[in-house]
């Protein structure tokens, strides 16, 4: 149960229900809190953590984009991540790292002070009512709401007043039957869903939007590098909403799901759901995260 699990707060270790700020601050009223999702896996030699590093990188890097300061060293959070895993006791689940501005504030401006650190652990299957591994695919519309423009924000940046953009774009899509969505960019392009990467898959060609207009996903990165080992053709490049309706394959990517298939988007039904190459990547990417390709041992942060 979620009362149960113990959160790292600013290099102390505190119950669950305890891990709390005041409603009057800056990152409460704001949005200026930056955080990472991350998946960590149980292997044959025990638990590990999903390109650990990489995150934290990103971590630094969104605070940077929002001169923010961070109070932790690169690996001073890893130990803390650690740490927090072993405290919980779990062998796979999710990482919710957050960091966030405590202090009381009526100002825009945020006050002159590094962030609090918060990790927070979780097993799906133990803490919440679903167990995300059990959903096999899903379904998805195209957003009437475009993607935040990399000239209004950061959208670099992985902080929560961003994934504003993504909620009403999820809600959207769920009132009109859908559990996903894809934006568009306000070129026009497609983007990403509300908080996933986007793929799509044509004669056989891997297919995503390039960098720019979307979050640089640890997931999306890790999906391309893969299938380029495989011997995947991958393209990265800026594509019309018309490509979904050409596409042989489409899926998501995120943190949670490393690959979700998609079985319709808008009135067209996908055939053969996952496709061939959806498929090579569902398995390949499994395999990668709980230990069972040598290829990959070095994206994989072990705990001991």
């Amino acid at each position: 149960m979620l009362s149960d699990r113990i959160v790292f707060i600013d290099g102390d270790f505190v119950a669950w229900d305890h891990a709390t700020v005041h409603i009057m601050c800056h990152s409460f009223g704001r949005g200026s809190a930056i955080f990472e999702v991350i998946s960590f896996h149980n292997t044959d030699a025990g638990p590990v953590v999903f390109r650990l590093q990489e995150h934290i990188k990103r971590l630094f890097n969104s605070a940077a984009l929002l001169d923010m300061e961070l109070s932790l060293s690169p690996d001073d959070f890893c130990r803390a991540v650690v740490g927090t895993i072993r405290k919980n006791e779990l062998k796979q689940g999710f990482i919710k790292l957050i960091c966030y501005y405590p202090q009381f504030s009526l100002e825009v401006i945020p006050p002159k002070e590094p962030l609090s650190v918060s990790i927070f652990t979780i097993d799906p299957a133990k803490d919440l009512e679903g167990d995300f591994s059990a959903v096999l695919f899903t379904t998805a519309c195209i957003s009437k709401w475009r993607k935040l423009d990399p000239q209004t924000v950061p959208i670099r940046a992985k902080a929560a007043a961003n994934y504003l953009n993504g909620m009403v774009a999820r809600l959207d899509a769920q009132k009109r039957g859908f559990a996903h969505a894809i934006m568009l960019d306000t070129q026009g392009f497609i983007a990403e869903g509300g908080t996933e990467s986007v793929f799509l898959v044509k004669n056989g060609q891997l297919m995503t939007p390039f960098l720019g207009t979307v979050l640089e996903s640890i997931t999306r990165k890790s999906v391309l590098e893969a299938a380029q080992i495989e011997g995947i053709v991958v393209l990265e490049d800026r594509f019309l909403p018309e490509l979904i309706y050409e596409a042989e394959e489409i899926f998501f990517a995120s943190s949670p799901f490393k690959v979700l298939p998609a079985r319709q988007v808008e009135d067209r039904v996908l055939e053969n759901v996952p496709g061939p190459v959806t498929q090579k990547m569902a398995v390949l990417m499994e395999n990668i995260a709980t230990g069972k390709d040598d290829r990959f041992k070095d994206w994989l942060y072990p705990l001991d």
